[in-house]
């Protein structure tokens, strides 16, 4: 295992551990090599700009690959070294990628996709069936980007496919509360799984009181979005299924122009919603264009009436709507009648308390002719994870409702367009908690089939970022999300 230290000087370094029980499924125990640092930063690189290595890939010289993140004035870039043993390297030149005004990339991060199989590839896949994925987190406005393009294996180098969304200044993983993610490839499932940190939007106070600060999102899948070309698509790992309990189904519920309608689904605190909205195609044609630029932030939010949305869906509500989050989509008619869709999420009316942040976040969402809008929402106390069209987009918000909580939390359909009806088919789960035991050295003794038979075993970690350490070699990690818990 590579991880990132630091001197007593505050200069950062690479260093090597390994686990001390092979064996250990859990790998819980580690020792340090007893030569680290075993990298430095090069002399071009500023002390405290050097950190967050990569998994390594084989090259097919069979020599070990990684990246690790930094800068040049306020150039984001990526320095690439070659190993055979993961104590001596070698520096190639220049960077695996470059982008000028990005700052400090953090938490790098570099693996392949399939452009032709719905799976998961290693990271050491190439080839012409094969684009490549580097995202990085940008320390200077803590949000997670990514661009696929092409690898280059002879000179440790990759070219974006569209300069104009290139890293830094494209597509985002998520746009809301999501930064410092990394990828693993588990093989037993042939997937390619993504976790990222959701921070704190209360204050400080608000922390100590509680105890605790921060988590990891549910985990998801990646894959190649081979209908536009440009996108990955991210979805809740399907462990996330079995936590879920009774369903109530709503079909081609019509939702009128400036109309609100309860989803009678009992406690709205815990739930996995499946959504598909319909737009009135003749609306679509009669509305009017406008010269206006449409943004998620700028648009007045859900409250805000246009022609052609908002339009949604009301989580962690109250009855009187007094509190509510607005999770929706936006379609802007240009000039030209050309349209454009956004997924948003509104917080401006999320809680009364007077502390917390309530912003409104989302961004553009790719929609192909012929397809409806689509939705996927996950619900859990204080944190809401939102996937637009199969996952193209994805907005996760930290939500602190004073009123709208467990059983006084309803769900709500609505539309504030003016010119169009929606029809709207969802699915509801109630969710289960999921039940956390620690692990046991005496779990060793059941056979396989009571261990899949049992409950989950957990390790939580408090740690701040995961990215600072990665793994050299391909493990298997069993895992399911935790729903329930206090506001959390």
């Amino acid at each position: 295992m590579l991880y990132t230290g630091s001197t007593t000087e505050a200069v950062q370094v690479q260093n090597l551990a390994f686990s001390a029980n092979y064996s250990d499924p859990f790998l819980i125990d580690w020792v340090k090599y007893h030569g680290n640092p075993v990298l430095v930063p090069p002399p071009s690189i500023y002390k405290k700009d050097f950190r967050d290595p990569t998994t390594a890939w084989l090259t097919s010289e069979g020599k070990w690959r990684i990246t690790i993140g930094s800068k040049r004035d306020k150039t984001g870039i990526s320095l690439v070294y070659d190993t055979k043993d993961f104590i001596n390297y070698e520096m190639l030149e220049g960077e695996l990628h470059a982008v000028s005004g990005t700052g400090m990339w953090e938490c790098v991060d570099f693996f392949p996709v399939s452009k032709t199989e719905g799976k998961g590839l290693d990271t050491s896949i190439n080839g012409p069936e094969v684009k490549h994925v580097v995202k990085v987190s940008l320390d200077d406005d803590r949000h997670d980007y990514y661009a696929l393009g092409t690898y280059y294996e002879k000179n440790g180098s990759w070219i974006p496919d569209l300069p104009e969304i290139d890293v830094g200044i494209g597509i985002r993983y998520d746009y809301g509360i999501f930064y410092a993610s990394k990828t693993f490839y588990d093989q037993n499932k042939n997937r390619r799984v993504l976790w990222g940190w959701i921070g704190e939007g209360d204050s400080e106070a608000a922390d100590m009181e509680k105890g605790w600060a921060s988590l990891q999102s549910i985990p998801r899948t990646i894959l190649f979005d081979n209908k536009t070309g440009t996108n990955l698509l991210q979805w809740p790992v399907e462990e996330i299924e079995s936590l879920r309990l009774n369903d109530t189904e709503f079909e081609k519920v019509a939702v009128k122009a400036g109309s609100v309608v309860p989803l009678d689904v009992g406690p709205g605190s815990q739930l996995d919603i499946i959504a598909e909205f319909e737009i009135d195609k003749e609306a679509l044609k009669k509305a009017t264009g406008s010269n206006i630029t449409f943004s998620c932030q700028t648009g007045g939010g859900a409250a805000k009436s246009g022609a052609l949305g908002p339009f949604g869906i009301l989580v962690l509500a109250d009855e009187s709507l007094s509190e509510q989050t607005p999770l929706y989509f936006y379609i802007a008619k240009d000039s030209d009648g050309d349209l454009k869709t956004f997924f948003c999420t509104d917080l401006s009316r999320s809680s009364k308390a007077p502390d917390v942040d309530k912003q409104i976040f989302g961004s553009y969402v790719p929609v192909l002719k012929e397809e409806n809008l689509s939705l996927r929402v996950l619900v859990d106390h204080s944190i809401v994870e939102s996937f637009a069209q199969g996952g193209r987009s994805v907005i996760t918000s930290r939500i602190y409702p004073t009123e709208a909580i467990n059983g006084a939390s309803k769900v709500f359909l609505f539309n504030n367009a003016t010119e169009t009806c929606v029809t709207a088919s969802v699915k509801i789960w109630q969710m289960d908690s999921a039940f956390i035991r620690p692990y046991s050295d005496d779990d060793d003794d059941k056979d396989d089939d009571d261990r899949k038979s049992s409950a989950p075993c957990f390790l939580l970690c408090p740690i701040n970022y995961m990215c600072h350490v990665s793994l050299v070699f391909t493990s298997y990690i069993t895992f399911q999300n935790l729903f329930g818990g206090s506001q959390g």
